[in-house]
This record gives C-alpha cells, sequence and structure tokens, in this order.
C-alpha cells in the first residue's frame, strides 16, 4: 500500500516562458563539460559509502546523503547535519580528486557540501531549508550526476526535472519537496555557498530551457473529494499510514496553497474524530515550513 499513488485528472502545462518566482527559487547557471560529469559520476558511484539517512521527518525514507566537505574535526563523511562555518574536506572527498578540483576551480566559498541519493518511491516532503541557520546570505547548488524523467523538484506550483549537464541553483529556504517516482537513484552532488563575487558571477545568468519545467494543476473541489474519500476508504481498512502518504503525495500532482498537503491530512483527521493526529499534521506542518 506503501507505494499507491493518485494522479492529477488535468493534464501538466509545459512552461515556456518562467516567470521571476519560478526562477528565483530553481534555474540553470552554467552548462558542464560532459566528459567531467561523468568522472565524477564514476567517482561518486564508486564511493564505499551510501551515506545516512538523516532528516527523517522531512522524508518518505531513502534520502541517503554522504559529506564531502563538513565540519566534522575527524574528516568523517555520516555527519551529514549542515551548519554554518568553514567546512574541510572527509575522508570521502579525498577519494574523489576530479570532484575536489572541480570545486576548488569553482572558486566558492563553501558551507556545506554533500552527495544526496534519493532512491526509487521515495520523497522529500514540502519543506524549508535553512531555517534553524542565521540570518546570511547562501545558496544551494545541484550537479545532478544521475537522474531520470521521474525524479522531479516541485515549487512555486511547478514541477521541474533538473537535468546532467549543468549546474542548478536551488534557494532552499523557499517551499519545495522532490520526488524519485521510478527510478533509477537519483545521485546529485550538492554545495551550499555563501554569498560573495565568484557566486554572483556564476549566478548572474539564470534560466530554464524549453522542457524543464511544467505548470501543475490547480486542485479542483472535484479533485479534492476524490482524495480524501480515497484516503478514507485506506483508513477504513486500517492503513492510516498509506492514507496519509496519498495526501501527501497530493503536492507532486497539483499546485496546492503553501502546505495545502498538510492540511488535507488534518482535515481528513478531523473529519474522523481524531482531534490529536490532526494537531500532529498541525505541528508537522509549522515545523517543516518553518512557520
Amino acid at each position: 500500500m506503501g507505494t499507491m499513488t493518485f494522479a492529477a485528472t488535468a493534464a501538466t502545462e509545459e512552461i515556456s516562458r518562467p516567470g521571476p518566482e519560478l526562477l528565483g527559487q530553481v534555474a540553470r547557471l552554467a552548462d558542464l563539460d560532459e566528459t567531467l560529469v561523468e568522472r565524477m559520476r564514476a567517482e561518486a558511484l564508486a564511493a564505499p559509502t551510501r551515506g545516512k539517512v538523516a532528516y527523517g521527518e522531512y522524508q518518505s525514507g531513502g534520502w541517503w546523503t554522504a559529506s564531502l566537505m563538513n565540519h566534522s574535526t575527524d574528516g568523517d563523511p555520516h555527519d551529514v547535519v549542515i551548519g554554518d562555518g568553514r567546512p574541510r574536506p572527509t575522508a570521502l572527498l579525498d577519494r574523489m580528486p576530479v570532484t575536489q578540483d572541480f570545486l576548488a576551480g569553482l572558486g566558492l566559498d563553501y558551507m556545506y557540501v554533500r552527495l544526496a541519493r534519493l532512491e526509487p518511491h521515495s520523497y522529500l516532503w514540502e519543506h524549508r531549508d535553512y531555517a534553524e541557520l542565521n540570518e546570511r546570505g547562501r545558496h544551494r547548488l545541484h550537479i545532478p550526476l544521475v537522474t531520470n524523467p521521474s525524479a522531479v523538484l516541485v515549487t512555486a506550483g511547478a514541477r521541474v526535472h533538473m537535468a546532467a549537464g549543468s549546474l542548478w541553483r536551488l534557494t532552499p529556504s523557499r517551499a519545495h519537496g522532490v520526488r524519485n517516482a521510478t527510478g533509477p537513484d537519483r545521485l546529485h552532488l550538492i554545495a551550499d555557498v555563501y554569498t560573495d563575487d565568484p557566486y554572483r558571477e556564476l549566478a548572474a545568468r539564470p534560466h530554464l530551457r524549453a522542457g524543464d519545467a511544467v505548470r501543475l494543476p490547480v486542485l479542483t473541489a472535484a479533485d479534492r473529494g476524490r482524495l480524501m474519500e480515497r484516503a478514507a476508504q485506506l483508513v477504513s481498512l486500517g492503513f492510516i499510514s498509506s492514507a496519509e502518504q496519498v495526501l501527501l503525495r497530493a503536492y507532486y500532482a497539483y499546485a496546492l496553497p503553501e502546505g495545502g498537503a498538510y492540511d488535507l491530512i488534518a482535515d481528513l483527521h478531523t473529519n474522523r474524530g481524531a482531534d490529536t493526529e490532526a494537531a500532529r499534521w498541525a505541528q508537522a506542518k509549522r515545523h517543516l515550513l518553518a512557520r
């Protein structure tokens, strides 16, 4: 029951001319040499560890990270909780000379660098990042190494496939989620960096190409009714967690208002008289969206 999906009834629409809101949240910054990407991909796939499953409340399971640069004093790549400061190379990065040279060549002011793997049928639920950190200019760069068309970022009412071959920028302090529906694994090199002149130069021409993004359909009253009916059926059969996941995954099918999937779950529990569970999901919404 855990992998059940509920498809949107309306078709998505390709975004040919993205507006400033979407470009402010995700964009290509630069194309990368194909041979370089292949060599970094080979290093990442040969890594002796998948990393660690962390931030469990943000995901369905299946999201692994391993640090290449962090604040560990002993070079431990399994220290994956990000934070401010001057990072050091980990033992894992020492085994990846091509990746190490690439990062050095960008000349950026790094905060944290990780490999992030999202397995098939896995989700990062709608959330915001950086909320626990102090107010400072910082940005997240993605270099997709292994991906597939079902591996998408959802933000600003759109679904974006971050294709390999480019360096991308994500603004993680805005609400977003990630899905890898069918696989294979999605494997990205992720660098959190501080604002400085080299970053400003790199980020001077944000853009999206035709086919990068599609606009998600709005959730109609009829769509909502079908979703809630399906979730209620699962609850009646005792599959409460599956019912919640059906509603959580609505975020990837519809352009919901911020936190809308969490509101659907809270309403599901309110309707069945489970006020404690409704309150728990209202709190989860505040926590995950840093509100």
